[in-house]
Order: C-alpha cells, then structure tokens, then sequence
C-alpha cells in the first residue's frame, strides 16, 4: 500500500521532461519483451516545436508523484483534424505508463478526462500516441512476444486499472502472425491452389500489375502513397487524414528502414491504386541492443541497427490500402499474395499484418485466406464526458 501521498501534475521545466522521458525504463525495468525507445527519438516525439502534430492539436502532459518519485505519466489530447474528420467532440489520452499503483492510474486518467471535458470535448479516447497515424492501442492478449516495429506494448495490469477508471471497449485491433515457411513454402507449393487462381485472376481482369517502390523517386512516390493513404483508409474507424508535414516526418523515420524489394504499388494503366508498405521488424535489433535513457546509449543503438537493419526475419504489413474504386474486387488478397512471395525470397520467414480493425472483415478474410492467425489484440477504449 502506497502511504506516501500522490500529487498529479503537468510537466513543466527540463527537471519535469527529463522525468517525463525517462519514465517508461522505471516501468518496465526487467522485462524482456518491452522494446526501449531511442532517446533521441523520444525528444523530438514531444517537442512542440519540431512534432507537427502540435499544429493541429491540442496537448497537455501530465505526470504522477509520490514525494520526489514519478509514478505514472499520460498525455491529454484534442486532435481538431480527427474532430472536423468524424463531425465530433472527442479528447484522447495518450502516453499512459503507471506504476503498479491503481490511485495513480485512475487519478491520471481522470486528469486527462477533466482535462478533456475543460475543452468543450464529450468523450474521451486511448491510448492514442497521439491520434491513429501513430503508436494506437492497448494491448490485451498475446504478451508472450516482444512488440514489432510501431506497435504497443504495455503490463496486463493496465487494462484493469483503465476499466476502474470507467472506461468500456470502443474497438479491438487485431495483429496477425504468418509463419511463412508453413503458409507458403519455398516456392509457394503450399498455397492453396484455389487462392493463386483467384489472384491471377484478379490481376487479368483488372489489368492489375503490380511493382516495387523507385527509392530513387523517392519524393514523387511519397506523395503518390500519400494520396492512397488518405483516400484508402478514409472511412475506417478512427482514420484521421495525415497532414503534408506529419506524411514527411513519419517517412523521413522510415526511409532508411523500408525494404524496397517487398513495398508495392497496384496500378491500373500506370495509375497507383493501391500501396503496401510492410516494414522490417527493426525491435529485433532494439531488443537486443537495449538503448538506455541517455543520448549515448541512444546513438550507439541506432548504429547497430543500421548495421543490422537487412538482417531481421519478420516482416511487419504496416500500411496496405486500396482506393475506393477499386475496393471489393481483391486487391488487398493480392497484395497479400505478392508481399509474402517476395518476402520468403528475401529470406524472411515470418510476417505480421497489424493492425487490423476487428471490424474489418474483407481484410480479415483476406489474410485468413493466406493462412495467418490472431495472435494479438489491442484495445482503444471509450468514456463519455458529460
């Protein structure tokens, strides 16, 4: 039992933000699926002046103490983009790490809520770090394994302290597992015979073809993605468009670690309209190297991983949309299809398709279809304001 008392407060000051950053290496300290940041990255994550996020939000940090020891963290979030988006008045919360210590947990959540409601907002959201485009989720089920690139990892005992806030279900997440040499084989024998006729199919009635990303072109083929990915994935469930700067920076993160025998664009005639960006699952160097809370070690992290970047084995589906027009008629399969031939050729010999709507059920057929099951599921969760 705590006895020391508990004072919640934003983060203000060096001393604060230093704290702030550093905080989620006390939480997971001694696990070893947890997946340190890159201290750099964390910096620039929740500056004000470098993160365009900040452009079209809202945010307030907040921090828990107990005497002069931190105790839990979280971000209180007004996106104006996901409000004028979806025609509502919502808040999200964000960057919760707590402590085993329910009263903060709850105190923290509360604090984002008032916070939210202190906005005019009539529901609260999260995790969100900071909208959909970015880290999105709890996870529920399946901490056995360690988070691939971009995903969230968290202690169990999160989602407990969230419902005792008064927090219910808003939607499930789900992340598939593919072990590639028992889906496809070493030259796709064992595929379903039935499933590479429907693709071939797909691609001649269509006048499908598919290719690789021109890195080369890099900037042209950036704002191709751009337009599919603001159109293609524009009446999903939370979808916030991405704004030009926010596309530049998430793809200026990514474009030494994309891999462009496996990243696909679908055309019609030349015409893009469809794209799937899979992403080398780089938390397997990061595990390994354990960066700790400083720059140094930071940087020394980040040259392993340039290193060892072409070396990992799981291959991550991050982003694969396909324009309206062309939706229902089974791209997305193909996608799939295309993406784990050429990832087995490549010597990759697992994949991840997250995350997925639950909701989704066309995609979820479609990488059921290739032989991929649940094996995670991440929670956003939802509180009315008024």
């Amino acid at each position: 039992m705590n006895t020391q008392p508990l004072i919640v407060r934003k983060v203000e000051g060096s001393t604060d933000w230093k704290a702030f950053i550093r905080f989620p290496w006390q939480v997971y300290r001694g696990d070893p699926n947890w997946v340190p940041y890159l201290y750099f990255d964390r910096k620039d994550f929740f500056d004000r002046t470098k993160h365009p996020f900040f452009k079209i939000a809202e945010v307030e940090f907040f921090m828990a103490w107990r005497a002069d020891r931190p105790v839990g963290t979280i971000a209180a979030v007004v996106s104006h983009r996901h409000n004028e988006f979806h025609e509502e008045k919502a808040a999200h919360f964000g960057i919760f790490e707590v402590m085993q210590d329910k009263e903060a947990a709850i105190a923290l959540l509360e604090t984002a809520s008032e916070w939210g409601q202190e906005q005019g907002m009539t529901k609260i959201l999260g995790p969100a770090n900071y909208s959909s485009n970015y880290t999105y989720g709890l996870l529920v089920d399946g901490f056995d394994r360690p988070p691939v690139i971009e995903m969230t990892y968290n202690p169990a005992y999160y989602a407990d302290y969230i419902q005792a806030a008064g927090f219910t279900t808003a939607m499930d997440l789900w992340a598939w597992h593919a072990p590639l040499a028992d889906i496809y084989g070493r030259h796709g024998e064992k595929l379903p015979p039935k499933l590479v006729r429907v693709v071939e199919k797909i691609k001649k009635r269509h006048n499908i073809t598919i290719r690789e990303i021109e890195m080369k072109d890099w900037d042209s083929e950036l704002a191709k993605f751009g337009e599919i990915y603001n159109s293609a994935w524009s009446k999903n469930w939370g979808f916030v468009p991405l704004t030009d700067d926010e596309l530049h920076l998430i793809a200026e993160g990514l474009k030494l670690i994309v891999d462009p025998r496996v990243t696909l664009f679908a055309e019609v005639d030349g015409k893009p309209i469809g794209a799937s960006v899979p992403l080398p699952n780089i938390n397997e160097v990061l595990s390994r190297a354990r960066p700790g809370p400083s720059l140094l070690s930071s940087y020394l992290a980040a040259i392993r991983l340039l290193l060892g970047r072409r070396k990992v084995k799981l291959l991550r589906v991050f982003a694969m949309g396909v324009v309206e027009e062309y939706r229902g008629r089974g791209v997305d399969a193909l996608f799939y299809y295309e993406t784990v031939k050429r990832a087995v050729k490549h010597g990759y010999t697992e994949a991840e398709a997250s995350w997925i709507l639950a909701n989704n059920d066309m995609m979820n057929r479609a990488i059921e279809m290739m032989g991929a099951k649940v094996y995670k599921t991440y929670r956003i969760y939802q509180k009315n304001l008024q």
